[in-house]
């Protein structure tokens, strides 16, 4: 004679407890708004991209036992070699795709932090990888090839002043 058991909910429900490890994360990317004072006036630091030259901020994805603020600033070294002290509150985010290896774009929402320029160094991990270009606000607003990020600059530019 078989056995046949009736299945409860309880049985599946240790599935639906590890079932939150198989879920990606949030398409988080942090991002450094470089800034200097220039000559005439503010100056906001972009670089570009590895692959297609846009012209972005420095930006990568969240470190683990890192606090968001300091992964902003570890971007801005890797990327452009710049040194600086990043606030440890966001000033906004904006929605921006990443471009991944095999051709495919997914949405990501970019958290951006203030880095207040100390120095750029000349050797740093991305050197040769990556245009650096610092601009006045107003210019780097035209140069920077992402609709949202050309909103969210046009949005915080008062705050540079």
């Amino acid at each position: 004679m078989g056995f046949v058991r009736t299945l409860t909910a309880w049985d599946f429900s240790w599935l639906q407890s590890v079932g939150g490890l198989f879920i990606k994360p949030a398409r988080l990317q942090i991002a450094a708004l470089c800034f200097r004072q220039g000559e005439a006036g503010p100056e906001i630091l972009l670089v570009s991209t590895r692959d297609t030259g846009r012209l972005i901020l420095p930006k990568g994805w969240p470190e683990k036992d890192r606090p968001a603020c300091e992964t902003a600033s570890l971007e801005a070294y890797e990327e452009a070699g710049v040194v600086g002290k990043a606030h440890p509150r966001p000033i906004g985010s904006f929605k921006s795709f990443k471009g991944l290896a095999d051709g495919l774009k997914i949405r990501t929402k970019v958290l951006v932090f203030r880095v207040e320029f100390q120095k750029q160094l000349t050797s740093y991990p991305e050197l040769g990888q990556r245009r650096c270009i610092w601009l006045p606000f107003s210019e780097a607003i035209e140069a920077a090839d992402e609709p949202a990020l050309k909103r969210f600059l046009r949005r915080h530019r008062a705050e540079f002043r």
